[in-house]
């Protein structure tokens, strides 16, 4: 038996108690007489013993123990008399009587303390390292009991789980494939799923009316921090329901696992429109645990002789409460963020609420005091208050000040801790118009259905029409982080076929692509809708985190790759051939110029 207890188990009442652990050096500490040890595991640390008085042979070993050095210590269990309260075992230590070392460790590149000192890349390249350390392990427990807790809420609502492949077929819509080549299939390949989407609307199309899986989906897109090319989703759908009757749904599960498993209540999760959203915040995914909202300022700004502004569609702006006493330095920082590329505003104009109730301005020479009291009182400012104000186009606009609301809100610690704001989003376009490629895009996906009231519309509307479709779908957003999106799907032939046509499908390229989905539509397809929720995106949220690759064990970087393992990588030519695959990439020995 290596161990009769773990690193985190023992407390005051097992006192006494002949135990037997196994772990990792943390540290060791020597003082003469008396050497400890700190043993970790992932349960917890204790400390461990040595005293040369009862055994200097034994303490001279353990002096010699280097840190993640593998051993197993028998000994006895008593009180400390220096205890550490931070430390659930820190009431007790262990009283060495024997020890073996189980596994040498080299010397770690980095420290495995809850704050290291290795970078990130040194900490993805030893992974297996870094996953020891504390915080990494309470992310990857954390996850785990959040999957328990969903599997048992929806368990308990009659959903069955059910596996669909991983091997499918490319498909022209959404982010791009990965692709695998097919060595029975000459010049054929699968594609890796985006999500499990057409095979969950099969299901329901089979009579399986409460489908779902925590599943992994492939996207081969760029990446930033709330994004891998391979994540996890909570992937649902069901039968003979409403919009009304999947958010209720869903609103129960989210409800559910927060409770659960951070003993939240999350109240009320009220609704918006998509419209709104857009109006109010410039951002389809809201943060709601602050104000800030968007005003527009079109009736007291315009038309004043102030070029800029007149010749704008929208000028609107943003209410930051308590901020008048910004410095110029801060207001200059703040104009050349919301100038970089990322932003694509051309200035940023503000006007301060003095406490003497006068106003400053950086456009006080074309707007006089009279004028600047009217754009406070129309964005409700108050003395000490500032107005940060954007102008332009009205989508880029809107858009851009929301942006800007998000960096103030952090910049300035505006967004309270500790405190989660659900939002139903509803009622989003059905398409968008891309200006690039000339033709519309499915604001969700191909299978999303208009609302009923809007068929009619859809089958028999021009383009300027097609702009103003709505769909039947729904994000869930919380804290500023779209959670989970879904729709109530299309499970009509005929109006799958006029939605792709609409997407710039010809007949011949929609029935290659989704032939299969829409011949069993003609099968008795049920109404259906569902839902998938960002699985790793959920578990960063709930723990007040940006990024979700803390909860990813083995995550890639920001270039895709798999820095521990090296991947992707290079197969060898005998690969390449039963594959019927040739590589037509450069030589990176030939210098441009030369033959090769």
């Amino acid at each position: 038996m290596f161990r009769t207890h773990t690193c985190g188990e023992l407390r005051l009442s097992d006192a006494g108690t002949t135990v037997t652990l196994s772990g990792w050096v943390q540290a060791g500490r020597d003082f003469g007489g008396l050497t400890f040890v700190d043993l970790r595991d992932r349960y917890g640390i204790t400390q461990v013993v040595f005293d040369s008085d009862d055994d200097a042979a034994l303490t001279e070993r353990a002096r010699k123990l280097g840190r993640e050095w593998v051993v197993q210590v028998k000994g006895t269990v008593r009180e400390r008399t220096n205890k550490n309260p931070n430390r659930p075992t820190g009431d007790i230590e262990i009283l060495a009587t024997e020890f073996q070392v189980l596994n040498k460790s080299k010397v770690p590149p980095f420290t495995i303390e809850d704050e290291s000192d290795g970078g990130d890349d040194l900490r993805m390249k030893y992974r297996y390292l870094d996953l020891r350390r504390g915080p990494l392990q309470r992310n990857l427990m954390f996850r785990s009991q959040l999957a328990l807790a969903v599997r048992a809420y929806l368990g308990g609502q009659g959903f069955i789980e059910v596996e669909t492949p991983n091997l499918i077929k490319s498909t022209p819509e959404g982010a791009r494939d990965f692709v695998v080549p097919s060595r029975l299939n000459e010049g054929q390949f699968y594609a890796l799923p985006q999500s499990p989407q057409t095979f969950k609307q099969l299901l329901m199309v089979a009579g399986y009316d409460r489908y779902f899986q925590i599943v992994k989906c492939f996207r081969d897109e760029d990446l930033r921090a709330d994004r891998q090319p391979e994540f996890t989703q909570i992937d649902c759908e069901m039968a003979f329901v409403t919009q009304e009757e999947v958010l209720n749904t869903f609103e129960g599960l989210t409800r559910h696992v927060f409770q659960q498993v951070l003993e939240v209540d999350l109240g009320d999760f009220p609704r918006m429109a998509y419209d709104e959203a857009i109006r109010r915040f410039g951002s389809d995914k809201p943060d709601l645990r602050f104000g800030m909202e968007l005003t527009d300022l079109n009736a007291v700004a315009r038309g004043k002789g102030f070029q800029v502004f007149d010749a704008a569609e929208l000028v609107a702006g943003i209410r930051v409460p308590g901020k008048a006493d910004l410095s110029r330095k801060q207001l200059d920082a703040l104009t050349d963020w919301v100038k970089r590329p990322q932003i694509g505003a051309k200035g940023l104009v503000y006007v301060k609420c003095n406490p003497d109730g006068t106003y400053k301005s950086s456009v006080d020479k074309f707007f006089d005091q009279q004028a600047l009291a009217a754009w406070a009182e129309a964005a409700g400012a108050e003395a000490g208050d500032l107005l940060l104000v954007l102008s332009g186009e009205a989508e880029k606009t809107r858009t851009q000040l929301g942006n800007l609301r998000l960096h103030v809100a952090r910049e300035y610690d505006m967004i309270p801790a500790g405190v989660f704001a659900p939002l139903w989003v509803v009622d989003f376009p059905l398409l968008e118009w891309d200006e690039e490629s000339n033709r519309f895009h499915a604001m969700h996906h191909p299978f999303t259905s208009p609302k009923r009231e809007e068929v009619d519309r859809m089958l028999t509307g021009d383009h300027e029409t097609m702009k103003s479709l709505k769909a039947d779908a729904y994000d869930l957003v919380i804290n500023g982080a779209e959670i989970g999106g879904g729709s109530v799907r299309i499970y009509d032939r005929g109006l799958q076929e006029k939605n792709f046509q609409l997407l710039g499908f010809t007949p011949a390229e929609a029935e290659e692509q989704f032939g299969f989905l829409m011949g069993a539509f003609e099968y008795g397809a049920p109404p259906h809708a569902g839902i998938a929720f960002g699985f790793d995106r959920l578990c960063a949220v709930m723990n007040g985190q940006s990024s979700i690759r803390d909860f990813i064990a083995f995550p890639k970087n920001n270039q895709g790759r798999d820095v521990m393992i090296d991947a992707p990588a290079r197969i060898d030519a005998q690969q390449l051939d039963e594959l019927n695959l040739e590589l037509s990439i450069p030589d990176a020995s030939v210098k441009p110029g030369q033959n090769g």
